[in-house]
């Protein structure tokens, strides 16, 4: 019997033995063999628990060692059996559950059922490297990636079973995405165009576009890092993931009401909420804005920049001009708050009335007289005389110059008013005729020399004009017919210098010529040859004298 025993049991093998003894710090087990064995306390997971006669498995790791004592060991024995079992159930790839049991070099080691696996540092986080030790006690899913059946040596990847995790819980939420569906999500990260929101294992973008219905300038400024919202979904794409969400949506458009709230000519308040160089934008209430374009800002006055009139902030009385729903667009003004100057400046002083004013500046085509402060009218060089004609208005008026003038035209519209100063004389050309008929005969002063003829002064800003061809003088041949190409016999022509590529003379030339025989200041004698009342000319004669 003896010796059947000795055969049976071999060393490595896991037998049943039953406990003979408990004491501090070990235990004795009977494993029907000729000694019996001593098992640590520490071995056992609930070590108070145990007492006498009760059955454990064991590892038979040597038949006899230096006190003629069995070996036995009931962790070898646990592992060597969760090894077995572990072979039978699961596989590289298989998910598994395990305790983290201590810290070693390079990683962690995991107790999955019984059996330590090896769990490599890049393995334990999503990305990059955090604290090992915080994790000693934990429970944990990893995926098994390697087994070593030899060594029986097992790695496992904790970051394998969580991208997987995630993966699932992904494709449930997309599997649950509907669009126009409202669902909780909590503000993940914040960039300058929106923020992405965490549905719950799959992100969403925010954009800052459907943040708000009014003008967002940063999504901080209406979301932040951690803040759990109600968010709706636009549109998704289960292929590449990217979802469209949105906050606005969640509440009515303000523009949907917008002709009931701010019909066209009422009179309300806004905040100034941005400037550009064309003008500035009011919001009338949140997500409603108008524009309010640099022309519309005053009666009077021309700002180069909408900044020197208002700034950010700034509260302000406005008009309604135009609502266009559809784009979102709506027209406001300024002056339209305030009486327009125009109209009572014009009420004052109608169409026909004699006004005083200043010359403020002049152009080629006529003088802008100030009237009031900011109403400005423009006398045109033709009103400025009924008999003499100007080239420029500062011929006869200076900058400053305070002035009488007649309005003949108004647009208070626009803004636009128009001056005489001729209109404050009855039209002498009727009377001119009767003093001046033809062949009469006058004296005067040269006031001008032009390439076609001579002005001369017949009295007080009465001019007529005496042609080339009527002079006494004979002009040059290379000036006596412009726009003839000199022909090639014609010395005198073809040297002549004030002659064009194309034979036509220079105006400055035949000025120069005129020059060179009379001057602005001479006093002649002329010949009346006709006058047009029509076109409000005299013509002269010199060399009809």
């Amino acid at each position: 019997m003896y010796d059947e025993s000795l055969k049976q049991l071999q060393e490595g093998q896991i037998v049943k033995g039953r406990i003979i003894a408990v004491n501090a710090k070990e235990i004795m087990v009977d494993v029907g063999y000729k000694s019996e064995g001593a098992i640590a306390l520490e071995e056992f997971d609930h070590p108070a628990q145990l007492k006498v006669g009760d059955e454990v498995e064991v590892l038979l790791e040597s038949v006899e060692n230096n006190d003629g004592l069995v070996v036995l060991s009931k962790r070898k024995a646990e592992r060597v059996k969760g090894w077995e079992k572990l072979l039978t159930v699961a596989k590289e790839g298989d998910l598994v559950s395990g305790k983290v049991v201590r810290k070693v070099k390079g990683g962690l080691m995991v107790d999955v059922d019984g059996v330590e696996a090896f769990l490599p540092a890049s393995q334990v986080f999503l990305r990059g490297f955090g604290n090992l030790d915080s994790l000693v006690g934990q429970t944990l899913n990893v995926i098994i990636i390697k087994v070593h059946k030899a060594r029986k040596n097992i790695v496992v990847s904790r970051r394998d079973a969580m991208m997987k995790e995630r993966d699932l819980v992904r494709q449930k939420v997309l599997d649950e995405l509907e669009v126009g569906q409202v669902r909780q999500g909590v503000v993940k990260n914040i960039t300058d165009f929106g923020g992405f929101i965490n549905l719950g294992g799959v992100d969403g973008l925010l954009h800052i576009t459907d943040m708000s219905w009014g003008r967002v300038g940063h999504p901080s400024e209406v979301i932040s890092v951690g803040q759990k919202l109600d968010v709706m979904i636009l549109g998704f794409d289960r292929e590449t993931m990217k979802i469209s969400l949105g906050l606005k949506q969640l509440v009515p458009n303000p523009w949907d009401q917008v002709e009931a709230l701010f019909p066209v000519g009422s009179r309300i308040k806004g905040k100034v909420v941005s400037v550009m160089p064309y003008g500035a934008f009011v919001e009338l209430q949140k997500g409603v804005e108008g524009l309010v374009h640099i022309s519309e800002f005053s009666w009077t006055k021309r700002p180069a920049h909408p900044n020197e009139v208002v700034k950010v902030g700034d509260e302000v009385d406005c008009v309604v001009l135009g609502v266009d729903r559809e784009n979102q667009k709506i027209a406001l003004g300024f002056k339209q708050a305030e009486e327009n100057p125009w109209g009572a400046f014009l009420k004052e002083h109608p169409v026909g009335n004699r006004v005083m004013g200043r010359v403020q500046h002049m152009t080629e085509y006529g003088a802008f007289v100030e009237l009031a402060e900011g109403i400005e009218g423009l006398l045109h060089v033709q009103d400025i005389s009924w008999t003499r004609r100007y080239n420029h208005p500062f011929e006869c008026l200076k900058k400053g110059q305070e002035v009488e003038v007649m309005i003949v035209s108004a647009d208070p519209e626009n803004r636009k008013v128009s001056l005489s100063l001729k209109a404050l004389q009855p039209d002498p050309w009727a009377s001119i005729a009767e003093r001046y008929p033809s062949g009469t005969l006058v004296e005067g002063k040269i006031t001008k020399i032009a390439p076609f003829g001579v002005f001369i002064e017949i009295e007080k800003d009465l001019d007529g004009l005496a042609h080339l061809s009527e002079l006494p003088i004979r002009l040059p041949g290379h000036l006596k017919r412009p726009g003839r190409r000199p022909a090639k016999s014609d010395k005198t022509e073809q040297a002549a210098p004030a002659a064009t590529e194309t034979g036509e003379a220079q105006p400055e030339a035949v000025i120069s010529f005129l020059e060179s025989q009379y001057k602005v200041g001479d006093t002649l004698q002329a010949r009346v040859l006709r006058v047009d009342e029509e076109q409000r000319r005299i013509a002269l004669s010199l060399k009809r004298v």
